[in-house]
């Protein structure tokens, strides 16, 4: 088992920058898969990006791509998700997500499949305003 908990969200005007973090609880965090998904109100949630334990694979929504930046420092349990060039449409509760390899085989060609994680964080609010 293994606890996630996200920080780094506030208001930002549109155009600006946030970095989110998700601190992990465990020795077995650097082990797993890390995922940042969002949902704005009335949405569904959306894949952002995504990281392989090692770090050497990453994915990025179509949406982010050029803007966000996943990252992870497995010596600190921490991933990261560097947001820039912010937009209102940015707006949401970010949630980090871990999947376990061994319970996840075809992870790599399902990275934003949701029911790919099997361990979420109560996620923080991003407000991007006009």
């Amino acid at each position: 088992q293994v606890q996630l908990v996200e920080s780094g969200g506030g208001l930002v005007q549109a155009g600006g920058s946030l970095r989110l973090s998700c601190a992990g609880s465990g020795r077995t965090f650097r082990t797993y898969h890390m995922a940042w998904f969002r949902q704005a109100p009335g949405k569904e949630r959306e894949f952002v990006a995504a990281i392989s334990w090692n770090g050497h694979s990453t994915f990025d929504a179509d949406s982010v791509k050029g803007r966000f930046t996943i990252s992870r420092d497995n010596a600190k349990n921490t991933v990261y998700l560097q947001m820039n060039s912010l937009k209102p449409e940015d707006t949401a509760v970010y949630s980090c997500a871990a999947a376990v390899p061994s319970r996840r085989v075809n992870w790599y060609s399902r990275t934003a499949e949701y029911s790919e994680y099997d361990y979420w964080g109560q996620g923080t609010q991003v407000t991007v305003s006009s």
